[in-house]
């Protein structure tokens, strides 16, 4: 520990040195005055732009000085500070996101067709990928705004429960810019963390032509220690990010802008945040090979895992502003080449010791998944420029999705440990006892329109609509001992109308009452097959056969009141009641190691929500938000003989939402010297128990037999599936000169350790575990603008 505080303790110094002779250079001019008042932020929920209070619906909206003064890196912190915004987070790269308790449970990686229950958008090109959602850099951004309910109107399938966009900042006609960050970190008894960040804006022609360019590079510490056959690892889940993005808007004329962008993005992580609590092949328990005891951020593995994602974005906008109207179209193209690698180990070895091979259960097993991702769409829109009485927005929507991804096991020695040959006629190689490949392609089409009259000075009505229509064509290729050889293609499609309807009025010029009512919808899709060679017959019966699941779709019935507090701060309010049908709920399929979706007839969501803002004085201000959320299954599945199937039963908690979430922000301002300004921030997040799985509410899931491999002294692991509610506490404190910042931070100030998902392989008895938050961390960084 003394040689990573030294560490740290010399990256302070360093930024400190950098820092104290730029900010000595500084004009000695006065740090800008603070106005006492509170400062609207302009949002683009609606496809127009107008204040956060002015939007007729619940919308939370942050700025990225609040983003940072919150201790926020990425999408997993920002919704600690977000009420009703909940995430499952499976590691870097790899979250989900659920808005308002609308949520089906954790999408795992082989389960390539699920779509998102949450569109994700940067700026308005679509990124969301069910799993896989970009965990874009938070550094120069305008804002990131999150739209809860269904937002189909305007943003589609994507974006059933709700909406996350990320606004970028954008190139300035006339202005030059440059901003700097660098930083470090010590996670305490983890590793060492920095990154280095710049944005640059140059006006390129006056008034004609700009461009912006941002670089960046975060080196991620690690955290989590790993227990395998040869000793101790630390810090195995340290990684890095590092991207770029340059726009460049052109104005041939004045009403005609057209901007250009390109972004990519680099994300390799060594190891995943994971703890484990049993293990086959590392437990305490075995009388026959070494045992294993796992401290409180350790994991069991055999081989190195890790992941690879490399993810460009190429998009146009194009807009033309006509007297009256307003002409608009984004192009956008998506590659994402996505690799994990996972130590299979235990899950093979516990399907090798069922093959009655115990010889062979610790033989290497890395299973490699690979998605290639390419995405096209293009949206263009027709939408009103005056200042009567209707406002509009009329467009249409295409996309073309297409997503290659594989499976392979590779397991050296396995044929000879077994007697089991591997070689298919599909792809399976020699010890290669899993192999897939699965190629969908994605089609939609859409139009859409929206309009608001106002029916007089204080009353607004919106009605909107957009009819979609989609096929998926989902070639499915399978092939192994653990698989069931196949080699078919499979279609599915359907189309429908989202609806919305809103009335708001403003019962004086500070308190503004609204309600809504509107249709989200998610689209079906196709399943895998089950692996029948390691089904039970019980198990085939329950799970044969279903080779594909239906639309999910929910009408949202919505409440809310938004007031301005004297200039001084904000009030918001809703309360929701959202029914669920058709919820697609990733099923574990009993012995035959697969996971499908099976839909549920009848789920709902109710809750409150609730923000508020003040700045009692030019030095203060400070924020909470809370949400209160009962979300649950309103019918039971059952099997032939009236069994519950994977715990869908009338009742029962749906996964990933909390039903209690507070967070709290407050930050305060002084001035030192004659021009300085000092500044604390301070943050807390409460976040409520959760489930990640359905089926962990099932009876008896909390204890399982284990394979009595290496002689067990016990003959059941318990543990407990639901993850703790915790508590997240940030401290930021610094100073800025000038264009100059130097800030010290604390993340995590007590050593909360969280839960943040379940991971089980092969039902629990291969592996149980938990994905885990970064430990107390300490921290400098220094920013300059100029």
């Amino acid at each position: 520990m003394q040689g990573k505080t030294s560490k740290l303790l010399r990256a302070t110094s360093i930024v400190a040195l950098v820092a104290v002779p730029m900010t000595t250079a500084a004009s000695a001019q006065d740090t800008t005055a603070r106005s006492a008042d509170f400062e609207e932020i302009v949002v683009t929920s609606r496809k127009r732009s107008e204040t956060l209070q002015d939007v007729p619906f619940s919308v939370n909206a942050k700025t990225e000085e609040q983003l940072r003064n919150s201790g926020a890196t990425g999408l997993a912190d920002m919704a600690r500070n977000v009420a009703g915004l909940a995430i499952t987070d499976l590691g870097p790269g790899q979250s989900q996101i659920a808005i308002r308790g609308v949520a089906a449970g954790q999408t795992i990686r082989d389960m390539a067709g699920v779509k998102e229950q949450v569109g994700v958008y940067l700026d308005e090109s679509p990124i969301s990928v069910a799993l896989f959602t970009p965990d874009v850099d938070l550094f120069d951004l305008e804002r990131v705004e999150v739209l809860r309910g269904p937002q189909g109107t305007l943003f589609g399938a994507g974006s059933l429960s709700g909406t996350v966009r990320y606004i970028t900042k954008a190139p300035e006609m006339n202005s030059s810019e440059a901003v700097v960050e660098a930083g470090a970190n010590q996670v305490d008894g983890g590793g060492f963390g920095w990154s280095l960040k710049t944005a640059v804006n140059l006006p390129i022609a006056e008034d004609k032509a700009a461009i912006r360019a941002v670089a960046y590079h975060t080196k991620m510490p690690g955290f989590i220690d790993a227990v395998t056959i040869n000793g101790r690892e630390k810090d195995v889940n340290d990684g890095g990010k590092s991207g770029f993005r340059v726009a460049a808007t052109f104005k041939p004329t004045e009403n005609l802008s057209i901007t250009p962008r390109i972004l990519f993005q680099k994300l390799d992580t060594d190891g995943y945040p994971r703890i484990d609590v049993w293990n086959i092949l590392g437990n305490p328990y075995t009388t026959t090979e070494p045992a294993v005891t796992l401290g409180e951020r350790e994991q069991y593995v055999q081989l190195e895992e890790g992941l690879s994602d490399n993810f460009m974005l190429l998009d146009g906008k194009v807009e033309y502003e006509g007297d009256n109207v307003i002409f608009t179209s984004i192009t956008s193209y998506t590659d994402r080449e996505v690799e994990v690698v996972r130590d299979a180990t235990q899950l093979t070895g516990s399907v090798t010791f069922d093959f009655g091979a115990p010889d062979g259960v610790r033989l290497d097993a890395p299973l490699t998944d690979t998605t290639d991702l390419k995405i096209w769409s293009q949206e263009v829109r027709l939408s009103s420029n005056n200042d009567g009485p209707l406002t509009w927005v009329l467009g249409g929507y295409y996309t073309d999705w297409k997503r290659d991804y594989g499976q392979v096991l590779d397991t050296p020695g396995w044929t000879d440990a077994t007697g089991v040959p591997t070689q298919g006629t599909i792809g399976a190689g020699v010890d290669q006892p899993y192999w897939s490949a699965l190629n969908i392609d994605f089609k939609q089409v859409a139009l859409f329109g929206e309009a608001t009259y106002a029916v007089s000075d204080r009353m607004d009505i919106t009605g909107g609509l957009r009819w979609y229509d989609y096929d998926e064509e989902r070639r499915l290729r399978f092939d192994g001992p653990f698989a069931d050889p196949t080699d078919r293609t499979d279609n599915a499609g359907a189309n429908g109308f989202a609806p919305r309807v809103i009335l708001s009025y403003d019962t004086s010029d500070d308190v503004t009452v609204n309600a809504q009512v509107s249709k989200g919808f998610r689209l079906g899709g196709v399943n895998d097959p089950i692996n029948l060679p390691l089904c039970s017959d019980e198990d085939k019966a329950i799970f044969g056969g279903r080779d594909q699941f239906e639309d999910e779709s929910v009408w949202n019935y919505e409440v809310g009141a938004k007031a301005n507090l004297g200039n001084k701060g904000s009030l918001n309010v809703a309360g929701f009641y959202t029914d669920i049908n058709g919820l697609q709920i990733p099923v574990t399929a009993g012995s035959c190691s697969s996971r499908l979706v099976m839909n549920v007839p009848s789920a709902r969501s109710m809750g409150v929500e609730a923000e508020f803002t003040y700045r009692p004085t030019e030095n203060m201000d400070f924020a909470m938000g809370a949400t209160i959320t009962d979300a649950e299954i309103r019918s039971t599945v059952v099997d032939g003989a009236g069994n519950v199937i994977g715990a869908i039963e009338k009742g029962n908690r749906l996964p990933t939402a909390p039903k209690f979430q507070f967070n709290a922000a407050l930050n305060y301002y002084w001035q030192f010297g004659t021009d300085y300004e000092g500044f604390i921030s301070a943050t807390f997040q409460h976040v409520g128990s959760v489930y990640s799985l359905v089926e962990a509410q099932a009876d008896g899931y909390d204890t399982f037999t284990p394979r009595n491999y290496g002689g067990l002294t016990v003959s059941s692991i318990s543990f407990d599936p639901k993850l703790p509610s915790y508590n997240i506490g940030n401290f930021r404190i610094g100073a800025r000169r000038g264009h100059y910042e130097i800030a010290f931070f604390v993340n995590n100030l007590w050593d909360e350790r969280a839960y943040l998902s379940l991971d089980v392989e092969r039902g629990r008895v291969a592996r149980v575990g938990y994905l885990t938050n970064q430990p107390r961390t300490f921290g400098v960084n220094f920013r300059s603008e100029f």
